[in-house]
């Protein structure tokens, strides 16, 4: 008969866990809370961006410039801001959450294009040393911008039916 222990079903027991299976399943565990952890800052980072966002219209409403063009662009980049905190904690819940890694790609791409578009709207020339480094700047914007916007072409002609939502 042979050494091996068997269940009452009469199959093999599974062998002891190693001490690397268990050191490797408590980090696992510990990554899981990190990520919990780190997807509530996301959620309070955005909740005082919006309370600020709101602070910021009100002031402007009562000082009376408002309309002023270079107070509208910082609220829409306090906006674009706020949009990119959604994505990273859409991001990081898709990662706890297990998703499918196509999804988090497009949630890493989404986050990219708003960001470099945020760039776009707030860029100003007057911030470079030099005529040169402000083309420079607009230059690399403009081919992260396009990268992103192929990739995100090419992710949406591959995408399947089954994954249409979300």
């Amino acid at each position: 008969m042979d050494d091996e222990e068997s269940d009452p079903v009469g199959g093999p027991l599974p062998a002891a866990e190693s001490f690397d299976d268990r050191v490797l399943a408590l980090s696992e565990t510990a990554i899981r809370y990190v990520e919990v952890v780190a997807a509530l800052v996301l959620v309070l980072l955005f909740a005082i961006g919006v309370f600020d966002l709101g602070l910021q219209i009100f002031q402007s409403a009562i000082r009376g410039d408002i309309t002023d063009p270079l107070v509208v662009v910082g609220f829409i980049d306090t906006a674009l801001l706020l949009f990119i905190i959604v994505e990273v904690y859409q991001t990081v819940v898709a990662y706890t959450q297990e998703s499918e890694t196509r999804r988090i790609v497009r949630l890493v791409i989404y986050t990219g294009v708003i960001a470099m578009v945020r760039k776009a709207i707030i860029f100003r020339t007057g911030e470079y040393a030099s005529e040169q480094a402000a083309l420079l700047a607009a230059g690399a914007y403009t081919l992260i911008i396009l990268g992103l916007a192929a990739l995100l072409l090419v992710e949406r002609r591959t995408r399947g039916p089954s994954t249409e939502s979300g």
